[in-house]
């Protein structure tokens, strides 16, 4: 009895300690901390090593291949440009394929490939041999993002909007991590810790993998009869808002690319500040990014929300143009504003952006809609560096004005193409 009584007794802290968790689970899942189905959390946790790895690569990739492999800036430049432009043309395919097979297995082969070309760059050591690495792992990425998609639909259930937006988080939240970890390698500034960068990217495709493949089996859509091998080129509306929305995209790079250039060059304010604002805009997204998205759980939503991160963009890049020639604390006080503004319109932006390209894509057709998709903001981010520094730099004041009106047409007229959208689209349905 006494034996009987002491087991029993024995198990007490271990079934508290089961409710303890529970409930502290429970806890994390109201305030939104950790999605609410294990295979949410699973697909996050993925997102955010995946994140954190390539963060710490695209960080310190110019000066590996500059002070370790040894090529010139310029062929760096022209290395990374070309393999970003031959990823460009993955995604519709391999999403097509990821319609028909499952999204989950063509999604973890693209890691592992990706994987496989990070690695051999540690042993490459001629222009060439990079070039091919290079475009290898681009178009792995560009197939895997597309395969992604489906993924994410899948998994996501009904609250798919803010589990689009807390994956947003989590990866913003690795390339912070990652830039802090980069930053002690660049500053030993040693081989050894370069090329301990290039493989912990390495391995986080290959973790990412082997978490990505704990997800149970997700079965394709089947398609309907009447639908075309390519129908999402064929879709005018699909493709009007892709290219509205790479026209946006180029906001992406406004405070990374044009602001540091232009609080050294142009104006009196801190040096700093480019630090700070690239991280301002980091927390803003993470702490903000599920709250923006809320509301935004249709096409008609997430055009308004479009259309006013249009006119959030003009607004914050004025307030940047205007701080040229001001005092100082004056011109520090108008690029924070600016910087906030902008980052307030980026939020508006990807909520509407992630709804239109699920929302509007047939559910059979997930992966090469997002594919296409990729495509416009793929071809954006290559074009964005030209245009800003047309426009912001060589230009001054009246280019960051130009621009923001550009933008704000972009997202005025979002709104009526992707009611157009919706009344044109083929193969409309909504299958279990």
């Amino acid at each position: 009895m006494h034996v009987l009584q002491n087991q029993q007794t024995s198990k007490l802290p271990k079934r508290h300690a089961v409710d303890d968790d529970g409930r502290e689970r429970s806890r994390l899942i109201r305030r939104g901390l950790i999605p609410e189905t294990r295979p949410q959390q699973i697909l996050a946790l993925a997102t955010f090593v995946n994140m954190l790895g390539s963060g710490v690569f695209m960080v310190s990739a110019a000066l590996y291949f500059t002070r370790v492999v040894g090529l010139p800036l310029a062929q760096v430049g022209l290395g990374m440009g070309v393999a970003a432009g031959v990823g460009l043309f993955a995604g519709v395919p391999v999403g097509h394929l990821a319609d028909r097979r499952g999204p989950r297995g063509v999604y973890l082969s693209m890691l592992v490939v990706q994987g496989v070309a990070m690695a051999a760059l540690v042993l490459v050591q001629s222009f060439w041999l990079v070039l091919v690495a290079l475009c290898i792992g681009e178009l792995a990425r560009s197939a895997g993002g597309a395969a992604r998609g489906p993924l994410v639909r899948g998994i996501g259930g009904a609250h798919l909007t803010s589990y689009r937006a807390y994956l947003r988080s989590v990866a913003n939240l690795a390339g912070s991590c990652a830039a802090v970890a980069a930053g002690f390698a660049v500053q030993l500034d040693t081989r050894p810790a370069y090329l301990t960068l290039v493989l912990a990217n390495a391995l986080s495709f290959v973790a990412s993998a082997a978490i990505i493949a704990t997800l149970p089996p997700l079965p394709p859509v089947p398609a309907l009869p009447t639908a075309n091998r390519w129908e999402v080129l064929k879709d005018r509306g699909y493709v009007a808002i892709t290219v509205l929305d790479g026209i946006l995209s180029i906001h992406h790079q406004v405070l990374l690319f044009a602001l540091p250039l232009w609080i050294i060059g142009h104006t009196s304010a801190p040096r700093w500040l480019v630090g700070a604002a690239a991280l301002t805009n980091t927390a803003l997204v993470v702490l903000l990014q599920v709250k923006a998205s809320r509301g935004v759980d249709d096409s008609a939503a997430a055009g308004k929300a479009i259309r006013r991160s249009g006119v959030a963009f003009f607004i914050g890049m004025a307030l940047i143009a205007a701080a040229a020639g001001l005092p100082s604390w004056l011109a520090l006080t108008g690029i924070v504003a600016g910087i906030f503004v902008h980052t307030i319109g980026e939020l508006w932006h990807t909520a509407g952006s992630l709804e239109l390209r699920f929302n509007l894509a047939p559910a059979h057709a997930q992966g090469q809609y997002i594919g296409l998709f990729g495509f416009g903001a793929g071809l954006a981010n290559m074009a964005a560096p030209t245009v800003l520094a047309l426009f912001c730099i060589t230009w001054g004041v009246p280019g960051w004005l130009v621009l923001g009106g550009v933008f704000i047409l972009a997202g005025l007229v979002m709104p009526y193409v992707v009611r157009w959208a919706e009344r044109t689209r083929p193969n409309v349905e909504q299958p279990a």
